[in-house]
């Protein structure tokens, strides 16, 4: 059976969206991110200060997303490009390059938050990208941003983005004591996270699950499940007795509605955004919306 919880019960939270603009179209100062969810964090540190060009719509894959020509061209002339790094950004990695050698200023802030590697699956023991699943690896990184943007983004008011950083930093730190305690309700021997693929890696160190396999037993949607991986995960998921899958929203959720069905034990497909936000209203139109409506899903799913 698949259950689709309601991930609209924090609209009324949201926050500032995400701000998209291209360098060309201001004579201002100009901050280039890669993904919408750096998106939303750059563009509570920077406020007004500067223009924020987000290179991924929402929805969109991080591990395949390409842009063109024209906006790589654009990024190029970014006064800073801030970008998550440790290879989540697979579709864009040349273009990142490309701003690096013309001698933009780069942030790749999974590098410098404490960065984990995947435990199992294909990608074992190479960097895992996904930290943002983790709300105090973020509030580290609205530190690193705000520096970065002090230091390199012209003209800029340094008393006001050090006001909206550690305003936003409160949020998120708000945001950890509220995940906290909700997963405080979910029972030990519950705690274990299937997911599509291999996100929630930083999540369950901070909060304490157990990651017991991924449909895709990858850090990247870009790769594929083999029989003999989906027919393991099958045996995995009735052995440890996994109440539910979750799976992204904007990934097919065919084969774990496979694997729910074929399971010796009831599962439920959880629906929840992961690698992008979603649209105002969605319940992910921003970060902190977004972790708030999944730790609701995860901690109700878990039950």
């Amino acid at each position: 059976m698949r259950r689709l919880l309601p991930l609209t019960l924090l609209a009324a939270l949201a926050a500032l969206s995400v701000t998209a603009c291209s360098p060309g179209a201001s004579d201002g100062p100009v901050v280039v991110v890669t993904t919408n969810i750096l998106g939303d964090v750059v563009q509570n540190v920077v406020g007004d200060e500067a223009d924020v060009m987000v290179l991924m719509p929402r929805g969109a894959d991080p591990h395949s997303f390409e842009i063109s020509a024209s906006d790589a061209a654009r990024v190029e002339r970014a006064d800073l490009l801030v970008s998550n790094g440790l290879g989540l950004e697979e579709g864009i990695g040349k273009t990142v390059d490309t701003a690096h050698s013309e001698g933009v200023p780069i942030l790749q802030v999974g590098e410098a938050v404490r960065p984990i590697e995947y435990r199992s699956g294909k990608s074992t023991g190479t960097p895992d990208p996904h930290i943002w699943t983790d709300p105090d690896r973020v509030r580290e990184a609205v530190a690193l941003i705000r520096d970065a943007v002090i230091d390199h983004v012209p003209e800029i008011d340094a008393g006001a983005v050090r006001q909206n950083s550690d305003s936003y930093a409160r949020q998120l730190e708000e945001l950890t004591a509220r995940m906290t305690d909700r997963f405080a309700a979910v029972p030990a021997d519950r705690r274990k996270l299937v997911t599509n693929h291999h996100v929630f890696g930083y999540l369950a160190e901070r909060f304490g699950f157990d990651t017991v396999g991924a449909v895709i037993p990858s850090g990247t949607t870009l790769a594929s499940p083999s029989a003999s991986d989906l027919s393991d995960l099958a045996a995995t998921i009735t052995a440890s007795r996994v109440p539910a899958i979750f799976v992204d929203s904007s990934q097919p959720d065919r084969l774990a509605q496979v694997l729910a069905s074929e399971a010796g034990v009831p599962v439920d497909v959880v629906s929840l955004f992961t690698e992008s936000l979603g649209e105002n209203g969605s319940g992910a139109g921003t970060y902190i919306e977004m972790l708030d409506s999944n730790s609701l899903a995860i901690a109700e799913g878990l039950k």
